[in-house]
């Protein structure tokens, strides 16, 4: 999608970036020529992420984190700046989720996807931002970094099954407005993209259960669901010297799914009839 070596100099700190969606992104990265530090609490993941990076042609390394610790996030900037250099592109694609009931919500699943999507992209955005100035100088701007955050339509729509990742992400795409308007002097883009179907072998098995690829295609208006890769070319151009004017943007990539209203709409059925029974 971009020219070869668009990348070229640059170092993309990929928050999950060993599997599924993440790791196609940080595929895309590296073909365009970027320095790419797979972040993921998993070694088994990190090495995934390695590999996949390095098949493309691109140098890798693979930083431990918790997206819900400062003190971590600090340590995986650190170690991906002594192994690549200094990080000027962040994308904050770590994230939980599982189908449940509201009422059937414990504490601690709420806690769980919150701290991750909500917490985890405003701890790690802070870090980026503060890296990024203190190379431009104290207060001053130039700071020229990017930052994608991955949301989600359920955040502009709600989401039945979903209460504590539609809130979360929702969470996430105020957070992206709000950063860009206080970032822009400093020179730190903060964009999100909020994906519609994308399956990928990677899927946890309560949601892959319930997915049924041939079937999903034909609820699409675009008549397919989208593809990993696809994900990985809007990441690379929002965070690119071509999208330097654009900030504070939700770019929903979903074949116009989100917004597709039948004529006349079909049966209402409650979440708790969709769900398999607790």
């Amino acid at each position: 999608m971009l020219p070869e070596g668009t990348y070229a100099g640059s170092v993309v700190l990929v928050t999950g970036g060993g599997t599924g969606l993440g790791k196609a992104i940080a595929v895309e990265f590296a073909r365009l020529g970027a320095a790419v530090a797979v972040a993921s609490r998993s070694a088994e993941h990190r090495d995934a992420g390695i590999a996949a990076v390095e098949a493309a042609g691109g140098r890798a390394a693979g930083v431990e984190v918790d997206v819900r610790e400062p003190e971590s996030i600090g340590a995986a900037f650190d170690q991906a700046e002594a192994e690549l250099g200094p990080v000027d592109v962040l994308v904050n694609n770590a994230a939980a989720n599982f189908p449940v009931p509201a009422a059937n919500l414990s504490p601690n699943g709420w806690r769980a996807v919150e701290r991750i999507v909500l917490d985890g992209t405003f701890f790690c955005s802070q870090e980026l931002h503060r890296r990024a100035t203190s190379r431009a100088g104290l207060g001053g701007s130039g700071g020229r970094a990017a930052i994608v955050n991955i949301a989600a339509t359920q955040a502009m729509t709600g989401g039945p099954g979903m209460a504590h990742s539609a809130a979360a992400k929702a969470g996430v795409v105020s957070l992206t407005k709000t950063l860009a308007v206080e970032w822009a002097p400093d020179g730190v883009r903060v964009n999100a993209i909020a994906p519609g179907l994308f399956p990928h072998e990677d899927l946890p098995e309560a949601i892959r259960a319930a997915r049924d690829e041939s079937v999903d295609a034909t609820r699409q208006p675009a008549g397919r669901v989208g593809q990993p890769h696809e994900l990985g070319w809007a990441a690379t151009w929002l965070c690119s010297p071509y999208a330097s004017f654009v900030t504070g943007h939700v770019l929903v990539v979903d074949g116009g799914n989100w917004l597709r209203r039948d004529f006349a709409m079909p049966p209402f059925r409650p979440i708790t009839d969709q769900l398999p029974r607790p």
